[in-house]
């Protein structure tokens, strides 16, 4: 690159050096300043320098100067994610399970540049704390992009849809059919992304697991269908009902339970659900769920003290469901 274009880039580079080497507790000197820009062939007098980063504050960043006989000098002060938030944001992109390895860890490193040079070793401990279930298919990114964009385009798609087999692989179901749908929403539940759709086929609103997906491709020329279906569902509600998000038939399940153990279907199901005392500190509460063995193995999960009180087939469901348990021992 031409000198003069250097020259022109000077405050840009000026930025990226406090940005990258500088800190409250690491600061650079004019004359270290000056040294940096020569790296990037840019010239810079200390004049220069006190001047633009004058203008790097009238545009609203927080370059600070320390006055110390040694060890003094400029640092970028308040950045846009304090420490604390980054190491949220870590935390979320490493627990995700529909994030892949290699995916989080070139997502932390961009997290990391946030902090600046020193911090973001901090950030990096963090990497290693759990070790978790992650997903491994690394078109996730990609898959999710290309269903905001049918969204947007009111467009249905086809995929391809995948399953794990015995050799621990993953493989299409249906021996490579693909699916055909119109996508209307995208959740987040269980640590896992899933499209909420509306199986063209079937005629009924279905969920699929994002990075279970592969071969996106919009359906040219058509427009989405079920919008009607897709407007009678709450999506907070219908991704809370559905355990383990395994369909199922919907119905208003009765329990009863302790009074202790309220907190627990509170934040499962939301302060919206029906609650009534009974004798001796028991409650019965009425929830809406998705009828399914997964449902059985939650409330399972909850031990002896909750009982299933209706409806009696979702009640005869749950004893064999127990049964069929206890046949294995």
């Amino acid at each position: 690159m031409p000198k003069t274009a250097n020259q022109k880039l000077k405050l840009l580079y000026l930025l990226k050096i406090l940005n990258e080497k500088t800190d409250e507790n690491h600061c650079l000197s004019t004359q270290e300043l000056i040294d940096e820009l020569a790296e990037y062939g840019v010239k810079a007098e200390r004049k220069s320098i006190y001047d633009d980063i004058e203008c790097l504050n009238y545009f609203g960043y927080d370059v600070e100067y320390i006055k110390a006989r040694k060890g003094g000098g400029y640092y970028l002060g308040e950045r846009d994610f304090e420490l604390p938030e980054l190491k949220l944001l870590v935390d979320a992109v490493q627990s995700s399970r529909f994030i892949t390895q290699k995916k989080s860890r070139e997502l932390i490193a961009k997290i990391e540049k946030l902090a600046g040079p020193y911090e973001g070793k901090r950030l990096q401990r963090q990497v290693y704390v759990v070790g978790r279930v992650k997903a491994e298919n690394e078109s996730i990114y990609y898959n999710i992009d290309q269903l905001h964009k049918a969204i947007q385009d009111n467009a249905p798609i086809t995929f391809t849809y995948l399953k794990w087999n015995v050799k621990k692989e993953l493989e299409p179901r249906r021996d490579g059919k693909r699916y055909e749908v119109s996508p209307w929403a995208l959740t987040w539940k269980d640590e896992n992304y899933y499209l909420i759709a509306y199986d063209n086929r079937q005629e009924h609103i279905k969920h699929f697991r994002v990075d279970k997906m592969s071969r996106i491709a919009q359906i040219p020329g058509e427009s989405r269908k079920g919008g009607e279906d897709f407007g009678r569902i709450d999506i907070a509600e219908y991704t809370n009902r559905t355990f383990g998000m395994f369909g199922g038939e919907t119905e208003v399940v009765t329990l009863k339970l302790p009074e202790d153990l309220i907190g627990v279907i509170l934040d499962r199901f939301g302060k919206e659900i029906d609650i009534r005392r009974l004798e001796e500190n028991m409650v019965s509460v009425r929830v809406r769920v998705t009828v399914s063995m997964q449902l059985y193995g939650w409330i399972t999960g909850l031990g002896g003290k909750v009982t299933v009180l209706g409806p009696d087939y979702v009640k005869e469901g749950y004893l064999a469901y127990l049964r069929e348990i206890l046949k294995s021992y």
